[in-house]
């Protein structure tokens, strides 16, 4: 599959389009045909690796998730033996593992059908940036 992979902190110049091994799902995620994907202000301090303290989660010296992203909208293309709440083909938003690439993984418990009456690229926008914005 294609994706966007970091393997080092920096400028936006550290991000390389790539092809790349499918993710694979445990029993309580679901792999996810990216449609759209939301960028927002996390995603940059991932990128850059600053504030330095956010490298105490995300990797001291390079990334430990070498597939930035985070919020996701989508199609379901396959699930996990325990999930419940979904089937391929359904339309899914939320937060995943991965979301700059072809398929992304996420937690059953992390994502949600989405509303007929969004878009995709606007179902992105919202596990993350709606909130932010609704605060400011």
């Amino acid at each position: 599959m294609r994706a966007i992979v970091q393997k080092t902190y920096g400028t936006a110049d550290v991000l390389e389009f790539t092809e790349i091994d499918p993710p694979s799902i445990g029993e309580d995620e679901v792999l996810i045909a990216v449609r759209a994907a939301g960028v927002h202000i996390g995603d940059h301090h991932l990128m850059t690796g600053r504030p330095y303290p956010v490298r105490l989660v995300s990797g001291l010296r390079a990334p430990r998730k070498p597939v930035p992203g985070m919020d996701v909208a989508g199609r379901v293309e396959r699930v996990g033996a325990k999930v419940t709440r979904f089937a391929p083909g359904d339309e899914v938003f939320g937060t995943c593992t991965g979301a700059f690439a072809e398929y992304a993984r996420a937690r059953e418990d992390r994502i949600a059908p989405k509303p007929a009456n969004l878009t995709f690229e606007q179902a992105a926008t919202v596990p993350t940036s709606a909130p932010t914005a609704l605060q400011g």
